[in-house]
């Protein structure tokens, strides 16, 4: 624990040395994995701008910096960091775009044990899908991200979440 509260430290003035450069939003999701634990995730967005524009929409994508506290029981519980850098198509409209999302990132997981899997080591890939609707300068949306650490490591059991995201732009 005390390694991951480390971590999160040197994260966390990384984080505010990139903010002070940029702006950043702000995404709180919860939801649950696939073992039914419920999850927590406060996570921070810098967007790299529109990469193409089409007559139907564009496609943008951005920069994510996680925590994602895994409630589990006593010995389930878990926490961890993830950066992830995510692409977006977003439809075209005037007060809502949807959007459709996805990306391929790492994680660091505090342990190697969530609720029955075993993950083999704390290092992991994160994958993600998803989708939502923007509005002014808010955005929700649902996530789908499994965790795996692509067989460097056995064992590989690997792990799903399923979360309901808010974010907001400052």
């Amino acid at each position: 624990m005390n390694k991951l509260s480390s971590l999160a430290a040197v994260a966390a003035l990384s984080l505010g040395s990139v903010a002070a450069v940029q702006a950043a939003d702000v995404t709180f999701a919860v939801g649950q994995s696939g073992e039914s634990t419920m999850v927590y995730r406060l996570g921070t967005q810098f967007d790299f701008g529109t990469l193409r524009q089409y007559d139907s929409g564009r496609l943008t994508g951005y920069w994510d910096a996680g925590y994602t506290y895994w409630q589990g029981d006593e010995t389930a519980s878990n926490h961890s960091l993830s950066f992830s850098p995510v692409l977006v198509y977003e439809f075209a409209g005037e007060t809502f775009r949807p959007y459709v999302e996805a990306g391929i990132g790492v994680a660091l997981f505090a342990s190697t044990e969530l609720e029955d899997n075993d993950l083999g080591s704390s290092f992991q890939f994160e994958d993600r899908l998803g989708f939502g609707v923007r509005f002014a300068d808010q955005e929700i949306g649902l996530r789908a991200v499994h965790y795996s650490n692509a067989g460097l490591k056995q064992p590989n059991d690997g792990s799903e979440a399923y979360t309901l995201h808010y974010r907001v732009s400052f």
